[in-house]
């Protein structure tokens, strides 16, 4: 009996033969029993907190802050998160966790967070995020529906170890959005 790995399925088959099939001692690279772990961990992109609020009757201010964070970070969403895959006779343990998260505020700006970012609390009042943040300069009034549209997309690193060998994997791409409106303060003055 020979285990015959099929990288394009995934599959480990047992074959009979009187003699070994071409390439019976070789399984997989090490590299695509990773990703096989990596593919079991379920990754999905954050999702966002934010102030001002995603919701109708909420509006920021131009000029004022803007904090972003993952909300409720978890293992799926910001790691770490380990998981282990064997195939062709080796096991391969990967580790997965977010190097960074790139938020495009919609307004031509790109912010990078190399934190999961601190969750706002009212009791801030009007001081900067301490770890990532944003500051518009205009309304949202002239932009579709009359808002920015921010998405945060997840930069993941994977390192993984297994049949002797090393490796890293990077993961980007892993996106969530969502829109916010901005306006202008008017003050009277009599």
């Amino acid at each position: 009996m020979y285990n015959c790995y099929q990288p394009q399925t995934g599959l480990l088959i047992q074959i009979w033969s009187p003699t070994p099939p071409p390439g019976a001692e070789a399984g997989p690279p090490p590299r695509e029993v990773a990703q096989m772990a990596v593919e079991q961990m379920n990754l999905s992109a954050i999702d966002i907190g934010i102030t001002p609020r995603p919701e109708p009757d909420s509006v920021g201010l131009v000029g004022m802050p803007v904090w972003m964070w993952a909300k409720a970070p978890d293992s799926r969403t910001y790691g770490p998160t380990t998981a282990s895959a064997s195939a062709g006779g080796i096991t391969v343990t990967a580790t997965a966790r977010v190097h960074e998260i790139a938020w495009d505020m919609g307004d031509g700006t790109t912010v990078e967070c190399r934190t999961a970012g601190t969750p706002y609390e009212a009791s801030f009042g009007k001081k900067a995020s301490p770890d990532c943040g944003h500051v518009y300069r205009l309304s949202s009034a002239r932009e579709p529906g009359g808002n920015y549209t921010v998405t945060a997309t997840s930069a993941w690193v994977i390192t993984w170890e297994g049949a002797g060998q090393t490796g890293t994997i990077r993961l980007n791409g892993l996106s969530r959005s969502v829109e916010i409106a901005v306006g202008e303060a008017q003050v009277l003055v009599r």
